[in-house]
Formats: C-alpha cells, structure tokens, sequence
C-alpha cells in the first residue's frame, strides 16, 4: 500500500538558518510531496547536520530524531543555545562533557595548534578521512569540528559543530563562545605538535644533562627554565616564540566576556 505524499510546515531557528539557502532561513517553510520518514532524515536533506540541534517541536510537542512525521505537522528545530524552559522536553544532544575533547578534521590544523596552545586536548593528523574522523569522535567521545556538514551528518557522529569562519584567528574565539569554553582555558598546558602535556624539565636534573644538547647554547647562556613534552620530548623555554603566543592568547581573551575567563 502506497501512502499518499505529505506536507509539513518547518522552521529553523538562530544559527541553524547557517546551512540554509538565503530564501528559507528564518521563516516558515512549507514542505510538499514528501514521503514517509524520520524528522532527523527530514532535516538532514534540507541540510542541517543533526548534531547541531537540541531541540525539535511538533505542533508544539518536543520529539525524537524517530519521530516519524505525519501530514500537516508543524515542525519547529532549535540549536543547543536557545533560551527556552525546556526542563520538561527531550534534548536531543549528550550531556555536555566534563572535559571537553576534539576530533579535527584536515583541513583545520591551525584551528588545532591553537586549541592546544589554549589547553584543550585536540586530536589532530593530517591524513585522516571521513569514516576514521567519525570513528574516532563516536569511540573517544570528542567533540568533532570540521567545515564539511557531510561529515557532521554521518549516523554514527553524535557531537560535532560545524565552524563557520575560515580565519584561524576568528575559529578560536567561535568555538570557544559557542561551546562556552572560556573558564576551561589553560594557556601553554598542551604541546601545539602533539597535544601531549607539557611538564617542567628542571635545569640540572638527571634527564636534563642528558638532552640540554637539544637545546641552541645561546639559550642555554641565559635561560634556566624549561618544559618538556611528556610524548614527544619537545623541549620548550620563553623565548621570542613564547612572546608571540602570549601576544596571541591575550588576544584571544579579548572577546571573552567579562569575568569568563581564569587570569
């Protein structure tokens, strides 16, 4: 038995309307000759990646990704941020995570040193495809961030943002006030090469006699604080590249709202 063709009614709200056609954002949406499906395969093929949502409404009802819609539904979506008294509703994103950790798509390598260079735990290689990246996002429980809505729809992604801006710079502070990350900033915890922790290398110590030859004897003639990668074994002191990172993250703390980040 063949069911007849439906027609629904759907609106996108705030920064879901990201992914959208200029003439379907912010508005109602009336869907025709659409046949039986989930509300999540729904929005996914008008393109909204559903690890961006929170919330979905039907004629006023909160919902599932499963719901199957039904004709005439009044279907309203909303991202994680909206302000609404949703106590008694189905939130459809995981519980936010007590350490946030991420999963970097290839194409977001200077997004990467810079989260690390802020603390954060970023998993990064530069070679890694699609079904890997999900993999590795739904496994270790991180946080995917790409620029491909695609990938971000793939069924096995279930935490994901897609970043907006194309500039380093402008990523950092994006994926910080979207995910409210300010107060969770550790400058200089993290190594930018491999995300291992940085732990101080103390100037005399056993191991330090061992590999000061690593370090340029110029630095050695003035420098008697160091730090040392507990992976990799990069060996780092506050140096002129230091300064510029300093300059960087100060930077950065800039558009952090008042009182929203650790001095």
């Amino acid at each position: 038995m063949t069911c007849e063709p439906y027609t629904v009614t759907i609106r996108f709200y705030e920064e879901l309307n990201d992914f959208l056609p200029r003439e379907m954002k912010k508005k109602d949406m009336v869907v025709e000759n659409i046949d039986r499906r989930s509300v999540k395969d729904l929005i996914e093929s008008l393109g909204v990646p559903h690890v961006e949502i929170d919330l979905i409404l039907v004629n006023g009802e909160s919902v599932d990704f499963t719901y199957i819609i039904r004709e005439g539904d009044r279907i309203s979506v909303y991202p994680e941020f909206e302000r609404l008294d949703i106590s008694n509703v189905t939130r459809l994103r995981p519980v936010g995570l007590r350490e946030p950790r991420f999963v970097l798509d290839v194409h977001l390598r200077k997004l990467a040193r810079r989260l690390r260079m802020l603390g954060f735990d970023v998993d990064y290689q530069k070679d890694r495809d699609d079904p890997e990246l999900a993999e590795i996002s739904q496994r270790e429980k991180r946080i995917l961030l790409t620029r491909d809505r695609q990938l971000l729809m793939r069924r096995n992604v279930d935490r994901g943002f897609m970043v907006r801006n194309t500039d380093p710079e402008k990523q950092v502070i994006e994926v910080l006030e979207r995910l409210d990350l300010w107060k969770k900033i550790e400058p200089f915890r993290r190594c930018t090469e491999c995300n291992g922790l940085v732990k101080p290398f103390p100037a005399g110590s056993e191991r330090f006699e061992k590999e000061k030859n690593r370090i340029p004897a110029g630095v050695l003639s003035w420098c008697d604080e160091y730090y040392i990668c507990d992976w990799c074994g990069n060996i780092y002191w506050k140096g002129s590249h230091y300064d510029k990172m300093k300059t960087m993250i100060e930077k950065i703390l800039q558009a952090a709202p008042p009182g929203m980040h650790n001095d």
